[in-house]
Order: structure tokens, then sequence, then C-alpha cells
């Protein structure tokens, strides 16, 4: 435990190295992309790693059977599972971001800091 805060009371010394890793790691998160479906694909959504909703997709079929429960429900699960999938991306992110200051992977966890899981 006391390693970590060593290590993390080091870096207090270079703000310049951690603002760096800041920025690229807010870049990085505009940049990943993840998809989620539902109903076989007649919902599909996109959303960032700043968890953003950036596409939302119903094919006709969806359109057309006129139950909007169903489709309300269809859209739940699609973003549900792009949002899963874009948090375990954002993970491996922000462990890249640890191992760039010299940390341990799970060394940033916790700490309060958006898209850190």
């Amino acid at each position: 435990m006391f390693g970590k805060l060593g290590q993390l009371f080091s870096l207090l010394n270079n703000p310049d190295k951690i603002r760096d890793e800041m920025q690229k790691f807010q870049q990085a998160l505009g940049q990943i992309i993840a998809e989620g479906d539902a109903g076989a694909g007649m919902v599909k959504v996109r959303v960032n790693g700043r968890r953003e909703v950036v596409l939302c997709q119903l094919t006709d079929e969806a359109m057309k059977g006129g139950d909007k429960e169903l489709l309300e429900d269809l859209i739940k699960a699609a973003v549900n599972q792009a949002l899963q999938k874009i948090q375990q991306q954002v993970a491996e992110e922000s462990a890249k971001m640890a191992a760039n200051l010299g940390l341990p992977a799970g060394a940033l966890g916790g700490m309060g800091m958006p898209g850190m899981v």
C-alpha cells in the first residue's frame, strides 16, 4: 500500500508529466468506440469513452412493430451493452496511463477521476 502512495507522491514532483498523460487519456476517451445491439440487430447503439451516445440506429423492422415498450426495452438493452463494453476499454486505457506514469495498473482506480474504474 505504501509503495503505491510513494509512487503517487513522487509524481507530484512532475506535474507536467501528469498533465500530458491526462490530456492523452482524455483524447483517447473520445476515440474509443463500443457498440451494443439488441433485437437481432434491430437496434444498434455506439458510445465513446466519455460515455456519450454517438449513434443510435433503428431498422425499418424495429419501427414497423409499433410496440413502443418493446422498442424502449431494445434501446435500453443496446445502450447498456455498449456501456459495459466501453467500461472495459476505458479500464484498459487507464491501466496504460498508469503504466506510462510508472504506476501499477490498479493504482489510479478509485481516485474519483472521470473514466477511471
